[in-house]
């Protein structure tokens, strides 16, 4: 069947037949691999059909059995404090940019989910705190349906962390507090932006910016009663840590219902309220 080599941003094989199928590359090509131009021995599947890839074949390693995470390498049976030695790894890796950044799924009252990435600003034993407009989307799901999802994903480590739970805003003081430790201009962002709302263009948020920044160019900027933090309370969280034959670790933590003191089938007692178990991958 004749191929054709399409010259693109990469090099693909395509066939000239409607379906997608999968075939090795010439070995005419065989000097763009070992330029280093090409990465796999087989082209991309592609059909006719430009929307339609196959990416099958992407694939990265990541570590080895002689890496796994053992229950016995936790720092401690409390999951906050080894949510802490985690974060505090991830913080000093120069190759994580943000490691405070999360996405948050949140749903609507009848289960239809959404997610975003936020920032984490803050946690203890109480939770996971961070800061939004209450009038936004997440905002309005969390008010008719108080329960959310944090996952934490640091590739450079090959980690993840998920934490499940109900959701709470925080003290309108504290809330107070952070907003007027950030920088001006966040602050009077976080006043312009009616956040989730349609607007007609950027440059409507630039005027209302710049008005804004000469209105409180000598005073302090109020802080917006639609603007606050919200607390995670977590009920779960769980430890991943990937390894390249896809036995991933998972190591889960939950919290014991009131009046429940039974463990559970290969489940172990922690501390504080929790006990752990391990999933598979």
């Amino acid at each position: 069947m004749k191929r054709v080599l399409r010259f693109s941003s990469t090099f693909r094989c395509i066939s000239s037949s409607s379906t997608a199928r999968v075939s090795p590359c010439r070995p005419a090509l065989s000097l763009y691999y070992r330029a280093g131009l090409l990465s796999s021995p087989y082209c991309t599947k592609w059909s006719t059909d430009s929307t339609a890839m196959d990416l099958s074949n992407m694939r990265k390693k990541y570590k080895g059995d002689a890496e796994c995470f053992e229950e016995d390498q936790l720092v401690s049976l409390d999951p906050i404090k080894q949510f802490g030695e985690w974060f505090d790894q991830a913080t000093k890796c120069p190759e994580i940019g943000e490691a405070n950044a999360m996405c948050i799924a949140t749903a609507t009252k009848d289960g239809r989910p959404s997610a975003r990435m936020v920032l984490l600003k803050g946690y203890s034993n109480e939770g996971f705190r961070f800061f939004t407009n209450y009038e936004s989307r997440k905002g309005n799901e969390l008010e008719s349906n108080p329960h959310a999802c944090l996952v934490f994903y640091w590739e450079p480590l090959n980690r993840q962390i998920r934490i499940e739970g109900t959701v709470e805003r925080i003290p309108y003081q504290s809330s107070c507090e952070y907003f007027h430790s950030r920088p001006k201009s966040s602050q009077i962002g976080a006043v312009v932006s009616r956040q989730s709302t349609v607007i007609p263009n950027r440059e409507y948020i630039r005027q209302k910016n710049a008005e804004l920044e000469e209105k409180y160019k000598d005073s302090e900027v109020p802080m917006p009663d639609y603007w606050g933090g919200y607390m995670v309370k977590p009920s779960l969280i769980e430890f991943w840590q990937g390894q390249t034959n896809r036995l991933h670790d998972r190591i889960v933590f939950t919290k014991l219902k009131d009046g429940v003191s039974e463990l559970g089938e290969m489940q172990h007692l922690a501390e504080g309220g929790w006990v752990y178990h391990r999933l598979a991958p």
